[in-house]
């Protein structure tokens, strides 16, 4: 079984859409999902210790999506190394002078490097390095399942190899695992900026999202942070993004989250800022979840904060 939690890949067609109007819809459901939600509820009815940790595998294995026709050309001029991590090689791509400070992105849940193709041209134009990669389970790196700690231990992983990092932006999940390890820049050294674009506030909210779609007891949640305790040691409210984000060292927290988010609700980004002293919040308009990645005014902003 895979993780069906996240549909968005939906909103990644060939070709970039033209903007739509917001409207109240929900995406897609995929292919398979009524017997997926039948399944885990029988095996659930059975022995809920079985359901739940059939529901984790499921959380915890993104889909190897097919590639789109974008996605090379994207991809067809960085400079191409791997860093090895806990979870095996991550794969890491790069643009722009060695010796220029570096911006690093960090993708969401079943998007890859490729997908901040809308980035790299303005950043290098504003004369920084960029730096993506792919997360564990992930576009090139390696593994099938990946938690917010792999993830997040793949990305420290990689800012140790990087040198000077002016900021690092991060999506959604991505976002989620920078903030909620803490992701921290070598030598104690502090970040100067992070942005942050469609983040979840922690992993309860998460939880009960995931229980929600999936039709599963409530019992759920209190499950999910048992286990993140037991194999962390950290509570799941530890890694709430306002809670453990301020461990980063970032000096500024930029938190840009659409008012018409389906995923991650805009409420989620407004206590992320209302709670951390050093962020502030902006506000899209309909662009969603993932249509905020590639606004060319949301990018502009993004490189004005980090430049500031």
């Amino acid at each position: 079984m895979t993780n069906f939690y996240s549909p968005a890949y939906y909103l990644c067609a060939d070709e970039t859409p033209a903007p739509q109007p917001v409207v109240a819809t929900r995406y897609p459901e995929p292919a398979g999902l009524r017997w997926l939600r039948w399944q885990l509820s029988a095996l659930w009815a059975v022995s809920p210790a079985l359901g739940f940790r059939q529901a984790w595998r499921v959380f915890t294995t993104p889909r190897r999506l097919p590639i789109k026709s974008w996605e090379a050309p994207a991809l067809a001029d960085a400079r191409r190394r791997s860093v090895l991590a806990e979870t095996g090689a991550v794969a890491v791509y790069e643009w722009g002078p060695t010796a220029a400070p570096a911006v690093l992105l960090v993708h969401g849940w079943e998007h890859r490097a490729s997908f901040w193709r809308a980035w790299v041209a303005p950043l290098l134009a504003a004369g920084y390095r960029v730096v993506a990669l792919d997360g564990p389970a992930h576009g090139a790196s390696a593994g099938r399942r990946t938690t917010l700690t792999d993830f997040g231990g793949a990305v420290q992983a990689v800012v140790d190899t990087v040198g000077e990092v002016r900021a690092i932006v991060a999506h959604s999940f991505g976002g989620a695992a920078v903030a909620g390890l803490p992701v921290r820049l070598p030598l104690g050294v502090a970040l100067p900026r992070l942005v942050l674009l469609s983040v979840p506030m922690g992993p309860r909210p998460v939880a009960e999202r995931f229980a929600d779609f999936l039709h599963l007891p409530a019992d759920l949640v209190r499950r999910f942070a048992g286990h993140i305790e037991r194999s962390t040691g950290r509570s799941a409210e530890s890694f709430a993004v306002a809670a453990a984000g301020p461990g980063t060292g970032a000096r500024q927290v930029l938190v840009l989250h659409d008012e018409g988010d389906e995923i991650i609700p805009f409420a989620e980004g407004q206590q992320i800022a209302a709670e951390w002293p050093q962020a502030r919040l902006h506000a899209t308009h309909g662009l969603g979840h993932n249509r905020i990645l590639r606004d060319a005014g949301v990018i502009a902003e993004a490189i004005d904060f980090i430049a500031s």
